[in-house]
């Protein structure tokens, strides 16, 4: 029996050292290659005489943020973007990969409604992309502003500003009394229909006890 056991127990070992030693090679090759970061941004447009040249080993924190407000786009945006009259100012960026333009988008950050982007299907990589709209981060224009872009900054606008320059959250939001009254009665709501149904629950089960009970004798 026990000679049984080490066996199996051998066995055990064998089988996993074996498919560790198989899976090792298949997961090294599967593992993605590294996506090489933006090696600087291009901008121009409204009031710029000459491009913004902004690079990575100069000005890594402008560079970042401006990269940031396109990396997140998906696939596929909205094919029909605001009228030209709401769009207000234009600024196109593009990306440089190894000094080496690769990506363009069209960045609205004064649009009415919120700031937009444009990515155009003709990218300077000759890939294929599909064109659209997308909503745009609220905080392009203090983004756009910081790397030289001469906008006009936004005060009063919540994480750095929208396009428009509308608030993005009513004043009588941002009052923390209030906030913690509100709270304070949903909770209060809150725990009132829990002991309610903890009512309800435990008078059931008394009368289903009671009725078993009659029923029992």
């Amino acid at each position: 029996m026990v000679r049984q056991v080490r066996r199996l127990l051998a066995g055990a070992v064998i089988a996993t050292a074996c498919g560790f030693a198989l899976a090792g090679p298949t997961a090294a090759q599967a593992a993605p290659k590294p996506k090489l970061a933006p090696a600087g941004v291009d901008i121009s447009g409204d009031k710029l005489d000459q491009p913004l040249q902004l690079r990575a080993d100069t000005h890594p924190a402008e560079v970042n943020a401006v990269v940031d407000q396109v990396k997140w786009l998906g696939p596929a945006g909205q094919q029909r973007g605001p009228k030209a009259d709401d769009l207000g100012p234009k600024y196109t960026v593009v990306l440089l990969y190894g000094g080496t333009p690769t990506k363009t988008y069209d960045l609205y950050p004064l649009a009415k409604g919120g700031p937009r982007v444009y990515r155009p299907a003709k990218q300077p990589d000759l890939s294929k992309t599909r064109a659209g709209w997308f909503y745009g981060r609220l905080t392009m224009s203090e983004v756009l502003r910081t790397a030289g872009v001469p906008l006009e900054r936004q005060y009063d606008t919540i994480s750095g500003g929208i396009g428009g320059g509308d608030r993005v959250i009513p004043e009588e939001a941002l009052d923390p009394v209030q906030d913690i009254d509100s709270a304070m009665g949903e909770l209060q709501r809150l725990l009132l229909l829990n002991v309610g149904v903890m009512v309800v629950i435990t008078a059931g089960l008394a009368g289903i006890a009671l009725l078993v009970r009659r029923r029992t004798r």
